[in-house]
């Protein structure tokens, strides 16, 4: 199988996180991207290749470039407006509230403020994502892994593997958030259905509901969008990821939320995957892109399911099993000790090899296994 890498998603260099007004060590870190790399070198049976540039283009495609310039330019912009802070995130944002009882021709003349902060606030969604100074070359490293990705099951892989990171579901047409910053995911099922003029499927199975995802295809009929995720009544992000939010226009009906209970287990996950699995086998195309998150393991600092390493195989066998060609993306996952062999689970079980567990390994700083 091959696996796209790029060490560019280091330059997105975190260390602290903002939560409830706390500042806690960051979660979304590069030591989880290189556990994986580490545990599919050590397996032997992925071949482990760097992406090619692919430009803006199909970035354009999927997002505002107001969004772009922004992320593009805010540390110079913070940089510029002598602020000293290790990482930008806004304090405040532009809940719809404030502009209650506006016109529409009001509402129209809203802009976006000079400030950097407030930029941040205009274009952001929450406190928790910290942008730093590689963090705009990290997202376009991750867009380029993605497409890489892309590029080999359009070329005849039955199933490849994009190392993504910054993760990419909660990104907005024009809003980062969540850990994201560009949608890594839906980029890549634009990509697909201008390719090949197909439908496609988004089959996502992070912890979190991809609100990003949901809204860009929102009025879409040729992008099935396929989510199992906790409740947001709950978790993150709160707002959206009900399941009666089905799609409107042309894309009523095309829009799937399966929110889950705390606690939920291996059993319980299968058959919510089976019902995902269903609703894409009644719809058109040939591949599937796979938001692929760990935070549903049960060890996970900031989910509060209880899955198992082994169950990824078996997700992985499931989704495979359909017959279509899968592009799998890497989302979310934060128990940093079991993303490797839970990457490397499922990838084995999409592959139709068997999961050969092996012992946990050590990881040194640099990123191998000892």
């Amino acid at each position: 199988m091959k696996a796209v890498y790029t060490a560019a998603h280091l330059g997105h260099d975190v260390t602290l996180e903002t939560y409830l007004g706390k500042a806690i060590p960051a979660n979304e870190v590069g030591e989880r991207a290189e556990r994986i790399r580490a545990a599919l070198e050590a397996d032997g049976g992925f071949d482990i290749v760097a992406p090619t540039a692919h430009g803006l283009d199909p970035i354009l495609a999927v997002h505002d470039k107001g969004l772009v310039d922004f992320l593009e330019v805010a540390w110079a912009e913070l940089r510029r407006q002598q602020l000293p802070r290790s990482f930008l995130v806004a304090d405040t944002y532009p809940n719809p509230r404030m502009f209650e009882g506006m016109s529409d021709e009001a509402l129209r003349r809203l802009r976006e403020p000079s400030a950097v902060g407030g930029r941040a606030g205009w274009w952001g969604l929450d406190t928790a994502n910290p942008l730093v100074q590689g963090t705009y070359r990290a997202a376009r490293g991750a867009v380029d892994v993605a497409l890489t990705t892309v590029d080999f099951v359009l070329g005849g892989q039955q199933v490849a593997y994009g190392l993504c990171r910054p993760p990419g579901h909660h990104a907005a047409r024009a809003m980062y958030g969540g850990y994201c910053f560009l949608n890594n995911a839906a980029i890549a099922a634009e990509a697909i259905t201008k390719s090949t003029g197909q439908p496609v499927a988004v089959l996502d199975v992070d912890y979190h509901h991809g609100n990003g995802t949901q809204q860009i295809f929102w009025r879409r009929s040729d992008v099935l969008y396929v989510s199992l995720h906790a409740d947001p009544d709950r978790q993150y992000p709160f707002f959206l990821g009900r399941a009666d939010e089905t799609g409107e226009g042309p894309g009523r009906g095309a829009n799937l939320n399966i929110p889950l209970p705390a606690g939920t287990t291996d059993e319980d996950y299968l058959a919510a995957l089976d019902r995902g699995i269903g609703a894409i086998s009644k719809t058109g195309g040939s591949i599937i892109v796979v938001s692929l998150g760990f935070d549903t393991y049960g060890q996970d600092p900031i989910g509060d399911f209880a899955l198992t390493t082994a169950v990824y195989h078996e997700m992985g066998r499931r989704v495979t099993a359909l017959g279509r060609r899968l592009v799998i993306l890497q989302e979310g996952g934060y128990y940093r000790p079991a993303l490797g062999e839970n990457a490397r689970a499922f990838l084995r079980g999409a592959e139709g090899r068997p999961h050969d567990p092996v012992p946990a390994a050590g990881f040194t700083s640099q990123g191998t296994v000892g």
